[in-house]
C-alpha cells in the first residue's frame, strides 16, 4: 500500500549502504516553471515519494539527495514536512555527473557536510524521479555490486535505436535484442565510484551520463547488468506525472476499512458492503469502531487510506470525528490523501429528502476542515424499505465508493451522493 509497509528484516550483508539521490535538474523536458523534482502528485512532491522509497528501507543507513543551491530551502522543507529521516541535503554542481560526485563527497571530505558520514561499503545512485522502486531491485544491485565492484538494473529497448548521417539520413540501425536500456537504481562499491570520479575528465563530468561507464573506463570495473521491473520508469514529460499520479492512486485503492456499529441495521449494512468490496478484489476489513480501537491502530499500521464509516444518520458527525481523531494521531494524513466516507443509513418509514440536504450542509462544513488536514470526507445516504432490494442498494453504494477511492477529487469533498 505504501506501497508495502517497512523493509524485510534481512537485507543485503553489508553495513552500511548509503543512497545518493541527484535532484538537480531544471525539468526543461517536463515544461513548466517548477523542476520535475519537485512538483505535486497528490498533493506531495515527487522527490518526497523516492525519498520515502529509500527511507522504508532498514539497511540503507544514509540518504543523501543533491539539489541545486537554489532549491536547497525547498527541499529542507519538504524534509521537515513530511517527516523524512536520514537524509542529508547537498549542493549540487552543473551537471548530472559534477552532482553526483558532490553527494559522494559527504562521506570522505568534511568541505561538503557539517561532519563525515560513515563510509559505505556500498553506495547505490538513484534518480529522484523515479519514485516507485522498490526493495527487491535494491537488495539485487547492491549484492551484485558487492560481487562484481558495480551493478545496474536495465529493461528491454521499446524502440530501435538509429544512428543518422551528417545530412540527415538514416546510417544505421542497432539490432535491439542484443542491447538493454540502462535505468537506476544502480550500485557500486564506494572506493570504486569515488575513484572514478576522482579520475574522470572535465569533458566526462560536463557531458556524460552514464556512471557504469565511468566505472569501467577509469577503474576497469565490468557492471553487473540485473534485470529491472517495468517500474522503473523516470518522469521526464508531463503526461508522466498523470501516469505516476494514477499509479499512486492505483496503489492507494487496494483496501478498504469498513466501520460499523452493532446495531442490527448497520451491521447488515457493513456485511453486505464488506462482502460486495471483496467480491471486486478488493481488500476489506470490517472493524466496529467503538470496540476495536487497538484493532483499528493495527490497520493503521498496515497503510490502509480508505474508511468507509457506517452510521444511523443521528450518529453520523459524532463517529465519523471519532474516526478523525485517530486518524490525526497517525502519520496516514501527512504521506497520502485519506480518503473518508460517511454513510448514513436511512431506514425509517418517512423519507423526507431535506434531511438529506440538512447532512449535506453538515458534511460540506466538516468536509471543509478535514481537507486542511489531508482527509477527504464524502457523504452517502442509503435509504431503503424493501429488504429484497437492499443487495441493489449495496452494489450500487460499492460502485460510488470505489469511483471516490480510485478518483480521489478533492473538489468533490463534502458531497452527499445517494445509493
Amino acid at each position: 500500500m505504501e506501497p508495502s509497509s517497512g523493509s524485510r528484516d534481512a537485507g543485503p550483508a553489508v553495513t552500511p549502504v548509503a543512497a545518493v539521490l541527484p535532484a538537480g535538474g531544471s525539468g526543461e523536458r517536463l515544461g513548466g516553471a517548477t523542476p520535475k523534482q519537485f512538483c505535486a502528485v497528490q498533493g506531495r512532491p515527487l522527490v518526497s515519494y523516492t525519498v520515502r522509497a529509500m527511507e522504508r528501507i532498514s539497511w540503507i543507513s544514509n540518504i543523501i539527495v543533491v539539489v541545486s543551491p537554489e532549491n536547497i530551502e525547498t527541499m529542507k522543507s519538504i524534509i521537515e514536512k513530511y517527516g523524512h529521516k536520514r537524509v542529508v541535503i547537498v549542493k549540487g554542481g552543473i551537471t548530472r555527473h559534477r552532482s553526483i560526485f558532490n553527494g559522494l563527497k559527504v562521506f570522505v571530505e568534511n568541505e561538503f557536510s557539517n561532519h563525515l558520514l560513515q563510509k559505505p561499503e556500498v553506495v547505490i545512485i538513484h534518480d529522484a524521479v523515479r519514485p516507485f522502486v522498490e526493495e527487491d531491485i535494491l537488495s539485487k544491485v547492491v549484492m551484485a555490486a558487492k560481487e562484481y565492484g558495480a551493478a545496474g538494473a536495465i529493461r528491454p529497448l521499446v524502440s530501435t535505436v538509429i544512428a543518422s548521417a551528417a545530412d540527415g539520413c538514416l546510417d544505421h540501425s542497432l539490432e535491439r535484442a542484443r542491447y538493454r536500456a540502462s535505468e537506476m537504481p544502480q550500485a557500486f562499491l564506494f572506493d570504486i565510484i569515488y575513484e572514478a570520479y576522482q579520475q574522470c575528465t572535465d569533458y566526462d563530468l560536463d557531458y556524460g551520463t552514464e556512471c557504469l561507464h565511468l566505472a569501467l573506463k577509469y577503474c576497469k570495473t565490468n557492471a553487473k547488468l540485473v534485470e529491472g521491473t517495468a517500474d522503473l520508469w523516470k518522469v521526464t514529460y508531463k503526461r508522466d506525472l498523470y501516469a505516476a499520479e494514477s499509479i499512486i492512486k492505483d496503489n492507494l485503492s487496494q483496501q478498504v476499512c469498513v466501520i460499523a456499529d452493532v446495531k442490527e441495521a448497520v451491521a447488515q449494512i457493513g456485511f453486505l458492503l464488506h462482502e460486495t468490496l471483496k467480491s471486486q478484489q478488493i481488500e476489506a476489513v470490517s472493524i466496529s469502531l467503538s470496540k476495536n480501537d487497538s484493532r483499528l491502530q493495527n490497520i493503521f499500521s498496515g497503510q490502509c487510506y480508505n474508511f468507509v464509516c457506517i452510521n444511523d444518520k443521528k450518529y453520523a458527525i459524532q463517529e465519523t470525528q471519532q474516526l478523525v481523531d485517530m486518524l490525526e494521531k497517525s502519520d496516514l494524513p501527512l504521506l497520502y490523501p485519506v480518503v473518508l466516507i460517511s454513510m448514513h443509513l436511512d431506514i425509517s418509514e418517512n423519507i423526507s429528502f431535506s434531511i438529506g440536504i440538512e447532512e449535506l450542509t453538515r458534511i460540506k462544513k466538516f468536509a471543509g476542515e478535514m481537507k486542511k488536514k489531508n482527509i477527504l470526507v464524502y457523504g452517502l445516504l442509503i435509504q431503503y424499505k424493501d429488504h429484497l432490494v437492499l443487495q441493489k442498494i449495496v452494489n450500487s453504494a460499492a460502485a460510488l465508493i470505489m469511483a471516490l477511492i480510485k478518483d480521489r477529487n478533492p473538489e468533490l469533498i463534502g458531497q452527499l451522493l445517494v445509493a
